[in-house]
């Protein structure tokens, strides 16, 4: 009983010993990640953080490089232009949407993703269980997209999906769909904000219920 009781108490000490150290965060991106037109507490990065805390992973510091309208290689320009840590424990990466808006190439879009996430393995100490990509969301069921052809937006916004699971298949990094998630934006007013493009807090969160316990348990594994 003594040894049992012993066993679970090294465990748990164990366990916490884990996640008590502050880790710190890079989210890349662009209006999506920076959340145009909610609030910065409902920005989906800030939300992450807090629910990766309440499993009791800690995280010390955020930084967040994104702009509205970027593409990858203006992205690729943002990090490189912009003051980073040594390194970081944890780095998220959703673009590639206005890619599509700008109708670039898919051969265009992979070559730069590859060089976004060489760039993030090389701020992860080479460890690809600390980077992740996260899928394009579907902004052709929106308001918005009323004058474009929603079809059309689907079926390209799926292909620009499919370069980014084999990107991550090819560097073995986490891959997040949150695509679908978006689409139920086409039944639900609420999950965008005025503008009638632009996710609101609540779609934030849903996105973040599915990307938490992939990400938690990946940085802790």
């Amino acid at each position: 009983m003594k040894n049992s009781l012993m066993v679970l108490i090294l465990g748990l000490i164990f366990c916490c010993s884990r996640v008590e150290t502050p880790k710190n965060y890079l989210a890349l991106g662009d209006s999506y990640t920076i959340g145009e037109g909610v609030a910065e507490s409902d920005r989906w990065p800030g939300q992450l953080v807090e629910d990766l805390e309440n499993r009791g992973y800690s995280i010390d510091s955020v930084q967040i490089i994104a702009r509205t309208s970027w593409t990858t290689d203006e992205l690729v320009l943002g990090v490189l232009e912009t003051p980073t840590l040594p390194e970081y424990d944890l780095i998220t990466i959703m673009i590639g949407v206005n890619n599509q808006y700008r109708g670039r190439s898919l051969e265009n879009f992979k070559e730069e993703l590859e060089i976004l996430i060489k760039l993030s393995l090389k701020m992860t100490g080479g460890n690809p269980s600390k980077v992740f990509l996260i899928s394009i969301p579907d902004w052709g069921v929106t308001p918005y997209a009323d004058r474009f052809d929603g079809d059309l937006i689907a079926d390209e916004i799926n292909a620009f999906n499919l370069e980014i699971i084999q990107a991550s298949q090819e560097s073995n990094i986490h891959y997040i769909d949150v695509t679908e998630l978006s689409r139920q934006a086409a039944q639900d007013s609420t999950l965008l904000v005025a503008d009638g493009l632009n996710p609101s807090g609540l779609m934030y969160t849903q996105w973040v219920e599915k990307m938490a316990p992939i990400i938690y348990e990946a940085v802790n594994d």
